[in-house]
């Protein structure tokens, strides 16, 4: 049995319950951080010295914290080859888009455009920041759409751990208000994602919590 802390509106959380889900693991979760609160109890503290989320236990094993390690660990144990190669040659090729999407996509994603267009209170949107901020990440998805041009998944014929780190990001990235280029392949991969029961229930949520009006 995992125990997962984090609150299911933060992305970090959902990749890793999107991964929990594909692996069909038992879990307990409990909401913290945000409106919740609790990250900065010393309960918490000794978990996770940060003060981040997500954290998780797998049973009597020390807690882990950050989500890469998490999702690396989680694959391991209990992936199957497809999902984490035991080859090191091809884990390396499902690590490198894994890493490639969390450093390139997510990070240039959840704060340079979801908080600015989300978290912001609309008479306060930078427009120009916006734009230039979408235009750098859509350089980079560019990048993403060339390589399912040839696969159906990120790293080929099945889903990966580099799906995940990529995948959830997607959901915000095609709900929000915003001006999209077209990705045709890149669409085709999301709508893909969008079938998946995992990714319905712990990805396509509400985060009508995170908006200022």
């Amino acid at each position: 049995m995992l125990t997962i802390w984090g609150r299911r509106t933060s992305s970090n959380v959902q990749a890793l319950m999107w991964c929990v889900g594909e692996l069909a693991l038992e879990f307990q979760r409990h909401d913290v951080g945000h409106r919740f609160g609790g990250l900065n109890t010393d309960g918490f503290r000794k978990l996770n010295p940060n003060g981040t989320i997500p954290v998780i236990q797998d049973g009597e094993r020390p807690p882990l914290w950050e989500t890469g390690p998490i999702l690396r660990y989680l694959a391991s144990a209990y992936g199957e080859d497809d999902f984490w190669p035991r080859d090191p040659t091809r884990q390396a090729e499902v690590d490198k888009w894994a890493e490639w999407a969390k450093i390139n996509v997510a990070m240039a994603f959840t704060v340079p455009v979801f908080w600015r267009v989300v978290r912001t209170p609309e008479a306060e949107h930078d427009h120009h920041a916006i734009e230039k901020a979408l235009t750098a990440l859509e350089s980079t998805l560019a990048i993403a759409d060339a390589q399912l041009s040839e696969h159906a998944f990120l790293c080929g014929s099945c889903l990966t751990l580099a799906d995940i780190q990529l995948g959830h990001v997607l959901y915000r990235y095609y709900d929000i208000d915003i001006s999209r280029t077209s990705l045709p392949n890149l669409r085709r991969y999301y709508d893909t994602l969008t079938e998946r029961p995992a990714y319905q229930t712990h990805v396509m949520i509400s985060y009508d919590e995170l908006r200022r009006n």
